[in-house]
């Protein structure tokens, strides 16, 4: 889920990470009618399909608007790279908690795609669970399926990115913007020989990844109804209360303390609150193989976590 964001939210992010802002909801389940699998509520691809649209156009304005530093309603073909990168992103993330629930005869909506204001086109992505879990394991892999999904499609972007380089003079201009450590490893990898006294200028696939980066790790932390809150709740209720109130307190220090870009996400997270809907069969625990999977997705959130994304005092 994205804030939005959250997505990848943004931030999901989100919002994503408002990415994103988070991207399944689930969060009704013992007032929702359980339908079974074989009894879908029908599906509205009209709406879907309009809500990818709309997203791919502000996503389109703003790769634009990164690249040319001017804004025009009309989508020009310098934001292309930027929005195709950031939607297969989202739509992997998105299809990987989607795939999962059909695998599992989850009833749950096709990925709705929220489309954003220019700075980063996106309010992230979600899909609707409309019945409880049955258990922990299912809940488990619907959870971590996006965030892995996502990854294996934004690691390839990255490395399209750091391997295509283009470059500018240095000359002091431009808002600093934070990295996260798999943009660390992966530019000191791949990046060529740079001359002295130019930079890589950061094109449409490191935008996207940067944004897909941001996303990822808000919804792994392990708060509420995040991706993250997901694994953490499947994995013992007592972990996912006590880390769901020290997450929230967490975001509104880092927020207060390092980057107000995350008092917005530090908001949404206070909102919806540290509570998770249990699973109709809570006896049943993770298998080994699953807790390995959880240390991945703990990686996943080192690799992509971006402490000071951007300055807000630089946004205009």
């Amino acid at each position: 889920m994205l804030l939005i964001i959250a997505p990848w939210n943004p931030f999901r992010s989100a919002v994503s990470e408002l990415y994103s802002a988070p991207s399944m909801d689930d969060s009704l389940p013992l007032r929702t009618t359980i339908r079974p699998a074989s009894l879908p509520v029908r599906e509205r691809p009209g709406l879907h399909l309009l809500l990818l649209l709309a997203s791919f156009y502000t996503l389109t304005l703003a790769g634009a608007f990164a690249a040319t530093n001017t804004f025009t309603m009309m989508p020009r073909a310098a934001g292309l790279s930027y929005s195709l990168c950031l939607i297969a992103i989202l739509g992997a993330h998105e299809m990987g908690h989607y795939l999962f629930c059909r695998f599992h005869r989850l009833d749950a909506s096709l990925p709705y795609f929220l489309p954003g204001i220019p700075l980063l086109g996106t309010f992230g992505a979600f899909i609707r669970i409309r019945a409880p879990f049955p258990n922990r394991r299912v809940l488990f892999d619907v959870g971590v399926a996006g965030p892995i999904a996502g990854f294996v499609v934004l690691v390839p972007v990255l490395v399209y990115g750091f391997m295509h380089p283009t470059l500018t003079p240095i000359d002091g201009s431009g808002a600093p913007v934070g990295e996260p450590l798999l943009f660390t490893l992966l530019g000191w990898w791949l990046t060529p020989s740079i001359p002295d006294g130019y930079a890589p200028l950061w094109s449409g696939p490191l935008m996207a990844g940067w944004v897909g980066c941001l996303a990822t790790a808000f919804n792994l932390f392990p708060i509420g109804q995040l991706d993250g809150g997901h694994i953490g709740y499947s994995m013992s209720s007592a972990f996912h209360r006590g880390a769901s109130i020290a997450g929230i307190v967490g975001f509104v220090v880092l927020g207060l303390l390092v980057s107000q870009v995350w008092l917005f996400p530090a908001a949404l997270l206070v909102f919806f609150g540290p509570r998770h809907p249990p699973v109709l069969d809570e006896s049943v625990t993770l298998t080994p193989g699953r807790r390995l999977v959880a240390v991945l997705a703990l990686l996943l959130l080192v690799l992509c976590f971006i402490p000071t994304p951007f300055p807000l005092d630089n946004l205009g």
